[in-house]
């Protein structure tokens, strides 16, 4: 008989509570039991366990009665991130390898029916909770995993190519494992800036956008006050082509910022070395699903809108998305988090994204248009637009129009300002709000808007008017100021005038005015 306790983590939104495998060998009838509200595919793991430890020419005790347990029992466990810890405890529980020798360590990883270790999603996510939790344990990962993990600082991670490499630091006389190389270190950072210059010199830019001053200008505004962007114009208008630029306007991200969205990407198994550091940019095609778009599923994993945090999510022919899907993001657009409950478990996960969405003014697209008759009926067209609820624009910043423009006019249009000279002065006005109040001018809330806002008294008293004529609720006026107090911050004033105020309510027409 033999008893072995291995540990590893699960995954839990960000969160990456800790799970002991133990292992217990026992005789009698032969059996391989796993137990611990462990979900199919970690199930599954019975074979391939029994396989990788006979094919890496160890012995499986298959005279033995084997049970698994994986606490704590109430913790929801999925993906194959188990494998690699159950055929160690199995191994230590035989007395193979000495089991005191594994307590400062985690693993993670799936394995082969050969025994070499394939890469588990989240590796980054768990490496930083283990950060955030202050834990000084050493992380053993399959190579891909770690290098994802080797981004976060004060943790010591490991590589191992096959179970040989991990059983090998285990017994006595061989070498140990190295540890990952650390993207920290001055050859990793070279290395990571390196290909982050090669993937940035292919970033989309600005200057390849001829004419929509009005439009471009309202994204500026957005990216230095991390507003949201509602564009309305006629197809083929350069809506699509200006929100694909958006993400290269957005100032550079902090430590916490990129390991942040770094991590919320390998939950979403997409996280990837050239992107480090780069603003995410999320673009679901209008058929996705409210669960697709805020989270979900059992366990519960992030969605585009997580994805998307830190970073821009682009909604395309917007009043095509369900409305179940469009109403779902009102609280994330307020508070920065989703909360996923489920019956079994509760996740959250960050969201803080700007919003940048983009649709046709009516169903034939035309509507105002200067270059093509539109054949749609005003009932018509209200009907289109009531398709997104009021709620949900109040909590857009910006309304702007980009109109379609004449082929004369589009050929004779100037080159317009590069993405790196609006994103200097975009990153200036928000070292700005940042120094005055510690966050963008989007997040202003209460006592602290009413504060930092320094309205000159004439802008004061026009605010109040626009407000009064144009039916705004408060929410409306309130963010109507916030986008004033950027463009202020753009122009380098401490005090919101009235030219600022006058500029920032161009951005908040109703639809039907478009």
């Amino acid at each position: 008989m033999g008893l072995a306790l291995i540990q590893s983590r699960a995954l839990l939104g960000l969160d990456a509570p800790g799970v002991t495998v133990e292992v217990h060998l026992a005789n009698g009838l032969p059996s391989f039991t796993l137990v611990g509200l462990a979900d199919v595919e970690v199930k599954e793991a019975r074979e391939r366990v029994r396989a990788a430890i006979v094919n890496a020419g160890l012995e499986f005790p298959n005279n033995k009665r084997i049970t698994v347990n994986l606490a704590p029992a109430d913790l929801p466990k999925d993906s194959g991130r188990f494998d690699l810890p159950i055929a160690l405890g199995i191994l230590a529980a035989s007395g193979q390898i000495d089991a005191s020798k594994l307590a400062d360590y985690e693993f993670a990883g799936e394995l082969s029916l050969t025994g070499a270790l394939r890469p588990v999603r989240g590796a980054l996510a768990t490496a930083l909770a283990l950060q955030r939790q202050q834990h000084s344990v050493r992380l053993v990962l399959p190579p891909e995993s770690a290098q994802e993990a080797a981004f976060v600082p004060a943790i010591e991670v490991f590589s191992a190519v096959h179970l040989l490499d991990v059983v090998r630091q285990f017994i006595a006389h061989e070498a140990p494992l190295q540890p990952d190389a650390d993207p920290a270190t001055e050859s990793g950072w070279q290395f990571v800036q390196a290909i982050a210059a090669q993937s940035q010199s292919h970033a989309l830019d600005l200057r390849e956008v001829r004419g929509q001053v009005q439009a471009k200008r309202a994204l500026e505004i957005a990216a230095a006050g991390a507003h949201g962007v509602l564009m309305i114009g006629p197809p083929g208008s350069g809506k699509s082509m200006l929100a694909q630029r958006f993400a290269s306007l957005l100032p550079a991200m902090s430590d916490e910022e990129a390991l942040e969205a770094a991590a919320v990407a390998s939950l979403c198994g997409r996280f990837s070395v050239a992107q480090w550091r780069q603003r995410p940019f999320a673009s679901p095609h209008h058929t996705a699903s409210s669960v697709a778009l805020v989270g979900g599923g059992s366990p519960p994993r992030p969605g585009e809108i997580s994805y998307a945090h830190g970073g821009a999510l682009f909604l395309d022919e917007l009043p095509e998305f369900a409305r179940s899907a469009l109403e779902a993001l009102r609280e994330p657009l307020e508070t920065g988090r989703i909360t996923i409950v489920r019956a079994a478990q509760r996740a959250e996960f960050p969201a803080r994204f700007q919003l940048i969405a983009a649709m046709n003014p009516c169903p034939c697209g035309y509507w105002g248009s200067r270059v093509r008759a539109c054949r749609c009926t005003p009932d018509q067209v209200a009907r289109y637009q009531a398709r997104i609820s009021g709620p949900l624009l109040d909590r857009i910043d910006l309304h702007v129009e980009v109109a379609a423009l004449p082929p004369q006019e589009l050929l004779a249009a100037p080159e317009g300002e590069s993405s790196a000279a609006v994103q200097q002065r975009v990153a200036q006005a928000r070292e700005r709000a940042l120094r005055r109040q510690g966050q963008p001018n989007h997040l202003l809330q209460g006592a602290q808007l009413d504060a930092h806002l320094q309205l000159e008294p004439e802008a004061l008293a026009f605010a109040h008017k626009a407000a009064a004529r144009l039916g705004w609720s408060a929410r409306g006026t309130h963010r109507a100021l916030k986008v004033a107090r950027t463009i202020a911050d753009l122009a380098g004033s401490d005090s919101i005038a009235q030219s600022h105020v006058a500029e920032a309510l161009q951005y908040r027409r109703a639809l039907m005015q478009a």
